[in-house]
């Protein structure tokens, strides 16, 4: 709005301050003569590079071609205004009667140059008074002109260049303008047609009391903006330096449609129907706030109020309230059925991750919903906090509700020096199989669990950050169960399938490079108990691990050990006895009857009066008999004892 308002209203004064020095000539003499007062009250040298004439067929009045107006000292040697030709017409009868009333002005391929210094001052504003008074109801030269009234200005394939200071330049081609100005103390209707980005945008504005507007003061201001998909309208009021101030309401059937006629690339998905409304209010200082916010974007609804400093990296503040949020569109998680990461085959989905939007803004949004939905993650009613400064964006959970239960921490993207993500969470009555199921693809543990995990990981892509992962948790869980096998089963028969029911469980576990290592797994199951230990690939997505029930026999305190060792990829894990592990125990405890039996033996043989302890070496026992023997022996020779 502000851009359109400043070149409308630049061309319309570079249009209007001409007419009216063109119109004090009769000739070429008198068009050098009015040149020169312009130059004097304003400092602008007015050019012809060609003939300055009449014309009375087909339109009365002036023609002037090669026309050139200087730019400001600061701006430049381009000048700010050049056509190939500019035509005035005039009223035949008033002009009969002294007055000069306009009926057309246009001009042919006319380029405007607009800039602004670090003041935010536009080079079309002119020093004295001459861009007041081209505007309001009188203009005359110093030999006392006839009084001048604007009717209508028409612009045909004007082009301009606009530099904001500090910004990069914008630069229009083709550019439509028509005006109508019937009273010069009234209301201006302007139509323009631009083409930012070659589809044209249909631009219509009422600008009220056009002549004080002109002046610098602040007038009532409708628009109407119609591209292509869209449409978008602002009633308000605004000054000439772009302030404004009033109700902005925009819809759009496909927002990356109307946006891209815009100028504007927007990811495809919001290739939906968008919908905006708030009160806005812009400052000449490049602020901008919006207040009695409500966004529609799809099926989501938003409301709410936002601020925005628009500056080389520009500051948001918002506080954002939603229903029901559905953004599948936007993210695919890796538990969705069309996702890249749904089988242990294709693996984590490899493809760059450009996180460059990280840096296109600072911003502080406060955000509250009754559901939100991302295709990969489902979050019931929660509030959440999102900070971005400098490209790192830290999450907030204040708290969460997500996978059954609750969450609270942040989650934190670095894209600083490379992408990393990481976060430090808390987590309480969260059902295991919908965290693990729409995180990572695993949904064969079920039940309800509380703990903490702390995580860090980097890479350019999905598969690299969880082949990297870092960090450390535990967790609790009460009632569950395992799918894919049957523990007691197993035990009983060696058979595979089934589930495995149990009543508590409790591990911690790290992760280092990818791998999450657990050697503290406890599962209290009815009747039994097991333990386990192993490594889950994160990165790898697959599974080494060893489960050790222990059953205790009816009647007996012996305890019947069938280790479980469970191998492959998360999707299809080999899963069957250990008996090695199982026959173990038992190896261990004949090969020490054993090693009693030729203790006892040895003592016998030896002669010893006490048995050889387990903790001692029987070859340092031998040792010490020989080397007792050979003493003895050695004493009965010297006649000892």
């Amino acid at each position: 709005m502000k851009l359109i308002i400043r070149i409308v209203t630049a061309l319309v004064l570079a249009v209007v301050l001409l007419a009216g020095l063109v119109l004090l000539l009769p000739g070429e003499k008198i068009a050098r003569l009015a040149a020169d007062q312009l130059e004097t009250q304003t400092g602008r040298k007015l050019a012809f590079g060609g003939k300055v004439r009449f014309s009375f067929w087909p339109t009365l009045g002036v023609k002037a071609d090669a026309v050139t107006l200087s730019n400001a000292e600061w701006a430049g040697p381009e000048p700010m205004l050049q056509a190939e030709r500019l035509t005035i017409g005039v009223s035949a009868a008033d002009l009969m009667r002294g007055d000069v009333r306009v009926t057309e002005v246009s001009a042919i391929l006319p380029h405007l140059n607009l800039a602004t210094n670090a003041e935010g001052i536009g080079n079309w504003v002119m020093g004295g008074s001459g861009a007041a008074q081209s505007g309001s109801e009188t203009a005359a030269d110093s030999s006392g002109a006839l009084p001048l009234r604007i009717e209508a200005v028409e612009l045909t394939s004007a082009s301009l260049r606009y530099a904001a200071h500090g910004e990069a330049p914008v630069e229009m081609k083709n550019i439509d303008l028509s005006l109508l100005w019937p009273d010069p103390a009234g209301t201006v209707n302007a139509k323009a047609v631009l083409r930012p980005a070659g589809e044209p945008v249909e631009v219509n504005a009422e600008i009220g009391t056009f002549a004080a507007f002109l002046a610098g003061e602040v007038s009532s201001v409708g628009a109407t903006v119609r591209a292509p998909g869209g449409k978008g309208r602002f009633d308000g009021h605004a000054d000439i330096n772009g302030e404004a101030g009033g109700r902005l309401t925009f819809g759009a059937e496909n927002a990356v449609q109307t946006g891209a006629a815009l100028g504007l690339f927007l990811p495809d998905a919001l290739a939906q129907k968008a919908v905006f409304a708030g009160d806005v209010t812009y400052t000449a200082d490049g602020r901008l706030s919006m207040r009695d916010l409500a966004v529609e974007l799809g099926t989501n609804q938003l409301t709410g109020a936002a601020d925005v400093e628009f500056g080389d990296r520009p500051e948001i503040t918002a506080q954002l309230q939603g229903g029901a949020l559905y953004f599948s569109s936007f993210t695919a998680g890796p538990g969705d059925p069309g996702s890249s990461s749904s089988s242990a085959d294709s693996g984590w989905p490899e493809e760059v991750i450009d996180a460059s939007a990280l840096g296109l803004a600072n911003a502080v949004v406060d955000l509250s919903f009754d559901s939100l939905s991302t295709g990969g993650v489902t979050l019931g009613a929660s509030q959440l906090n999102l900070t971005v400064e400098r490209s790192r964006a830290v999450l907030k959970f204040l708290p969460a509700a997500m996978f059954g239960g609750q969450v609270q921490g942040q989650v934190v993207a670095n894209n600083r020096n490379g992408l990393s993500v990481g976060g430090s969470l808390t987590f309480n009555g969260i059902r295991l199989e919908r965290a693990l199921g729409e995180t990572a693809g695993y949904d064969r543990l079920n039940g309800e669990a509380l703990g903490a995990l702390d995580f860090l990981g980097s890479g350019t892509s999905v598969a690299a950050i969880m082949q990297s992962l870092s960090g450390k948790g535990w967790l609790e869980a009460g009632k569950g169960f395992f799918t894919g096998f049957d523990l007691e089963q197993l035990m009983r028969s060696g058979g595979n399938g089934g589930s495995t029911v149990f009543d508590q469980m409790t591990a911690s576990y790290t992760i280092e490079g990818g791998n999450l290592r657990n050697e503290d797994l406890l599962v209290l199951l009815k009747g039994f108990r097991a333990e386990g230990k192993g490594r889950i690939g994160l990165g790898a997505r697959d599974v080494d691990y060893l489960f050790s029930p222990q059953l205790v026999r009816a009647g007996t305190d012996q305890v019947l050990t069938i280790p479980v060792r469970i191998r492959g990829s998360w999707d299809n894990p080999d899963i069957r006895p250990d008996l090695g592990q199982a026959l173990q125990p038992k190896i261990d405890e004949i090969e020490q009857e054993a090693k009693d039996r030729v203790r006892q033996k040895l003592a016998e043989e030896l002669d010893l009066e006490t048995e050889i302890a387990p903790e001692q070496d029987i070859n340092d026992v031998l040792k010490q008999r020989i080397e007792q023997e050979a003493r003895d022996q050695l004493l009965r020779l010297l006649g000892g004892d």
